[in-house]
């Protein structure tokens, strides 16, 4: 489980926050999705939990653990993060760019256990990447690397996974296939922390939803209680429409084109 509680993050030169008294649970067994427009913060919680922006108030735990308390090896261990952007300086193959989810497992001389291989087999399984193991990383399509990335996140294990917009670049095929990825990995006791621009997506899936704006909390809850056309509305200054999924019975937004004069 992540926690958040009463997070403020401010960056250099900045007057306002980028996030300011945010306090919210990502529990076990559950997704628990992130949602609002840009510049609202939600990325800030990535970089915050993985030390890339300056925490100036209040804290965020890992099971129960100060994240200030733990080393960034015993962090990786229970915590694994796909960043929102990430280029590697130097292009490896698939192979190798998945078993690099397993370096905080293992010591500087150490070579792959075969617990090691195990998880890297099975996140390559469950991301449908085996026909691309011995392409390297600068000959994949955007969503191909997307997978990739998902694949290392799996292998490095812990109870706890973070995505930061996952499915940028996938068809509807394979964001379909990773949002029941995400939904039977939560099924098996992993807390997992979805950051996503996805609304109908997140109302389909996860169990709770969190929206921001402007850098704070503006609802809390599970996803048929935030997707309020409203509140919504309001947030992202946009007019929309609400309505339910005639099939799935889920809450279905809908962008409405403005019209007249703006």
């Amino acid at each position: 489980m992540i926690r958040f509680e009463k997070l403020r993050v401010r960056y250099a030169n900045t007057a306002a926050p980028a996030v300011d008294d945010v306090s919210f649970d990502a529990a076990d067994g559950m997704i628990t999705a992130v949602a609002g427009p840009n510049g609202s913060g939600k990325s800030t919680l990535v970089r915050a939990l993985l030390g890339r922006a300056p925490i100036v108030a209040g804290s965020i735990g890992v099971d129960g653990v100060q994240l200030s308390a733990l080393n960034r090896r015993a962090v990786a261990r229970t915590v694994a993060v796909v960043p929102q952007r990430e280029e590697p300086v130097f292009p490896r193959t698939v192979r190798e760019f998945v078993a690099l989810g397993r370096f905080s497992h293992g010591t500087a001389w150490s070579g792959p256990s075969a617990d090691d291989l195990a998880a890297c087999a099975d996140a390559v399984r469950r991301t449908d990447l085996s026909g691309f193991l011995d392409r390297r990383t600068d000959e994949l399509s955007g969503g191909e690397w997307q997978r990739v990335r998902v694949a290392r996140a799996l292998a490095q294990g812990g109870r706890t996974i973070v995505l930061d917009e996952p499915n940028s670049f996938l068809d509807i095929a394979h964001e379909m296939a990773l949002f029941e990825l995400l939904d039977s990995i939560a099924r098996e006791g992993v807390a997992v922390l979805l950051i996503s621009h996805q609304l109908n997506l997140v109302a389909r899936f996860a169990s709770r939803m969190v929206l921001l704006s402007k850098g704070a909390v503006v609802a809390d809850g599970a996803p048929a209680d935030v997707m309020d056309g409203d509140l919504l509305e309001r947030v992202y200054a946009w007019p929309l429409l609400v309505s339910r999924d005639p099939v799935v019975g889920a809450p279905v937004l809908v962008p409405l084109r403005r019209r007249g004069p703006q």
